[in-house]
């Protein structure tokens, strides 16, 4: 360890940490083993004790020549509830874990030395406002008591707004600690992207006030834009997110750190291949028991698209990735191409159950499939059996090894199983059916798995998951088993999921309004031949953007199979270039800009 890891204690503060809510917990628990090898037992992270699943990730223990426990025992002393131990993932970090509950006997103090001190009010009866500003006391507190347990430099990194409250607290009471604050997306400009279509052209002229009112988000912007002018150092994840901060929180950031992956957990070395052939059999049988009781089509000419993520229609580019599709089915057709996609949604949507009609589908199937097997055997044994004491040489007639039962018995399972009514769009009964913006786009351009659509489409408004009894695989499992990832936001700070996407093998479409999108445009030469597709929306219309990805989908669906196979090889392969152990270094950065201000 250098001088400079040695002498310094590194705090890493952010609501996600042991508390899976978003992608925030993605970057911290991902970069936790790029940290470790740097930082060893100077690093500690520190988040809130909000749930009943904690004991799930977190494991207490004792350590009285730690300073981070020796710091959480004196707040211990005063009553509040502190938890030290080890967050039970990758790296196994040090953690401290602060009960905002606890200090609840004095938040209306708290809430009014928020007011006095630093002009943030906060309404009453938000429990999430109450939980950040009780958490950012607690955090202020134990940096207070950390600055007397060691004389080594403290640098404090928090994490979006829910956990910046400490900031203009620890400037205030002049703490020996310096403070990095990042933010993943503006709050402000999740909700202004999503309500004007006119966004980025109007960045500038916005009146952040107004509008933090007008969406009733006005304690959080604050809260927001107080940790980034209190912060010593500012930063954000892409140059995208860097001109929504300048415009909207008022200050530009210091640097960018751009977020990566722990890529050794996707690698699959030679074996990606094989993985991605055995998870596409996996989808196939839910396709065969989704779609071909009311037709079929051939399977080895089927491409396996998907989008998944937070449901923000816009945001998200659902809207434009849906319009796209439209023009490649039309598109496809018009050609007569013998190819067919099948394009998932993967999103979370309010619904009341999976609907019957499909799981009834999968399950007779699945029926089918076991008499299959019942008269395989059968016609096995007795072909076996045949063939040996026969002294015919000539192939038997292998209807007559099947008894009439079995025959009689598949042929009612498949007329159960056969139907005339079109495969289902949404695989669940969704809670606002005739209010979805996905369904509503569908209905309209007849996108509806017509016979003749060389489009189909699922809609599965839940997350992939083991116990899921319609795929019963992995996310992870799932997004190997296809093709290509389609994820084109119009406000996307970051995107993980086109990155998860490739460190899994599977190409990727993002724009160049993701902070993804624009630093592949910025660090990678030759994108598009490795499997990275970039959709430009920044200078764009919608129109022009919506050509632009149907040609890019066009273009995928007309490779051969060895064309793909090579384009998967090449995208895995470049996913080393988003590893923890090369982006950290921007961290570091950040890091030594901090130390300067001791």
């Amino acid at each position: 360890m250098d001088k400079k890891h040695a002498d310094t204690l590194l705090v890493e503060i952010a609501w996600e940490v042991c508390n899976q809510v978003g992608g925030i917990y993605t970057v911290i628990r991902s970069k936790v083993p790029s940290m470790i090898e740097k930082w060893d037992e100077n690093y500690c992270l520190i988040g809130p004790y909000v749930h009943s699943r904690m004991p799930a990730e977190f494991e207490p223990v004792e350590n009285e020549e730690d300073p981070f426990y020796q710091a959480a025992k004196q707040l211990r002393s005063f009553g509040y509830e502190v938890h030290y131990g080890y967050w039970l993932v990758s790296g196994k970090p040090r953690v401290v874990l602060l009960n905002p509950f606890s200090i609840y006997n004095k938040l209306n103090e708290v809430k009014y030395i928020l007011w006095e001190h630093h002009g943030i009010s906060s309404p009453e009866g938000d429990d999430l406002i109450n939980q950040v500003i009780a958490f950012g006391h607690l955090v202020k507190l134990y940096f207070a008591e950390l600055t007397l347990v060691t004389e080594k430099k403290i640098v404090g990194h928090f994490h979006e707004w829910m956990a910046g409250t400490a900031i203009p607290a620890i400037r205030r009471d002049n703490l020996q600690a310096t403070t990095v604050f990042t933010t993943h997306a503006t709050l402000l400009g999740r909700y202004l992207a999503m309500n004007d279509a006119h966004f980025y052209d109007h960045l500038p002229f916005y009146d952040w006030e107004k509008e933090a009112v007008n969406f009733n988000i006005e304690t959080s912007v604050k809260i927001e834009r107080a940790a980034a002018h209190g912060a010593h150092v500012f930063t954000t994840v892409s140059e995208v997110t860097a001109r929504e901060c300048a415009s909207l929180l008022g200050r530009n950031p210091d640097l960018i750190l751009p977020n990566g992956l722990n890529i050794e957990r996707f690698t699959a070395l030679h074996e990606f291949q094989n993985l991605h052939k055995e998870y596409k059999e996996k989808i196939h049988q839910f396709i065969m028991g989704h779609f071909f009781h009311s037709y079929s089509f051939d399977l080895d000419k089927t491409l396996y698209f998907f989008t998944s993520g937070r449901y923000e229609y816009k945001n998200k580019g659902f809207d434009l990735t849906l319009e796209a599709l439209a023009r490649l089915n039309w598109r496809m057709r018009q050609e007569n191409m013998d190819m067919t996609v099948v394009m998932f949604f993967i999103t979370k949507q309010p619904y009341h159950s999976i609907n019957p009609s499909v799981l009834q589908s999968r399950a007779v199937m699945e029926e089918v499939r076991q008499d299959c097997k019942a008269i395989e055997k059968q016609v096995g044994e007795r072909l076996f059996n045949e063939a040996a004491a026969s002294g015919d040489i000539a192939m038997p007639n292998l209807n007559n090894f099947v008894d009439e039962y079995w025959r009689l018995r598949l042929r009612r399972t498949l007329q159960s199983w056969k139907s005339n009514h079109l495969p289902f769009v949404v695989t669940h009964n969704l809670v606002h059916d005739q209010y979805d913006d996905i369904l509503s786009f569908l209905r309209t351009a007849n996108l509806v798995n017509n016979w003749y659509d060389r489009v189909k489409i699922v809609y599965h408004p839940d997350f992939i998951s083991p116990t899921n009894p319609l795929f019963g695989m992995e996310y992870g499992q799932f997004v190997r088993g296809c093709h290509l990832g389609i994820f084109p936001s119009y406000y996307e700070p970051w995107g993980y999921t086109p990155l998860e996407s490739i460190a899994s093998g599977v190409p990727a479409v993002t724009s160049d309004l993701s902070g993804f999108g624009d630093y592949i445009l910025s660090n990678i030469p030759q994108h598009e031949e490795k499997g990275l597709y970039v959709v430009n929306r920044r200078y764009k219309s919608f129109d022009e953007a919506a050509n632009q990805l149907t040609d890019q989908l066009y273009s995928f669906v007309k490779f051969a199979r060895r064309e793909r196979i090579t384009q998967r090889n090449l995208v895995e392969s470049s996913s080393e270039t988003f590893d923890w152990k090369n982006l950290s270094v921007y961290y570091e950065r950040a890091y030594d800009l901090a130390l300067n201000y001791l």
